[in-house]
């Protein structure tokens, strides 16, 4: 097999890319302290629990998000 075809089959290879959709829209981030906590592991307000600032929301864009 020559190096085109070995690169052919690793580029055609089928990875399973589909995540469970659990619902989450997003999640909060704290900019300062790099905390990201999901939207459905939140309880309560959200703000950050390493310094208590108020953190960000930001959404995901489908099921292949890295959220």
């Amino acid at each position: 097999m020559g190096l085109i075809e070995s690169l052919k089959t690793a580029f055609a290879s089928s990875a399973p890319n589909e995540r469970p959709d659990t619902g989450s829209k997003g999640s909060y981030w704290c900019d300062d302290c790099d905390v990201r906590i999901r939207d459905i592991d939140l309880e309560g307000e959200p703000v950050c629990p390493d310094c208590g600032t108020e953190m960000r929301f930001e959404r995901s864009t489908g099921r292949n998000c890295a959220c």
